[in-house]
C-alpha cells in the first residue's frame, strides 16, 4: 500500500532532512510507536520501518522503546509467555 502525506517544508527544514530521509524517519517513528503500543510485532514493525528485525530492535533504544516490554509485563503479572 502506498500512503501519501503532505508535510510542511518547515518540518523538513527543522529536521534537516530531504524528503526521502524525512519519509524514512517518519516510517521508523511510526513503526516504533506501533510496536511500543503493542499494535505490531517487532517483525511487523521492522517491515514497516524497512529494516531487519535485528536492526529495528537495535534502534529501539534510540527512541526510548524497551524491546521486550510485553514480555516483562507478562512476567510481572504471572502470565505465561
Amino acid at each position: 500500500m502506498k500512503l501519501e502525506l503532505e508535510i510542511p517544508d518547515s518540518v523538513a527544514v527543522a529536521e534537516k532532512m530531504d524528503a526521502t530521509a524525512l519519509g524514512n524517519h517518519l516510517r521508523l517513528m511510526a513503526a516504533m510507536k506501533l510496536y511500543e503500543l503493542g499494535h505490531l510485532s517487532s517483525g511487523g514493525a521492522a517491515e514497516l520501518a524497512g529494516m531487519s528485525r535485528v536492526e529495528f530492535l537495535g534502534r529501539a533504544g534510540d527512541y526510548r522503546v524497551f524491546p521486550f516490554a510485553a514480555e516483562l509485563e507478562e512476567l510481572e503479572h504471572g502470565q505465561p509467555l
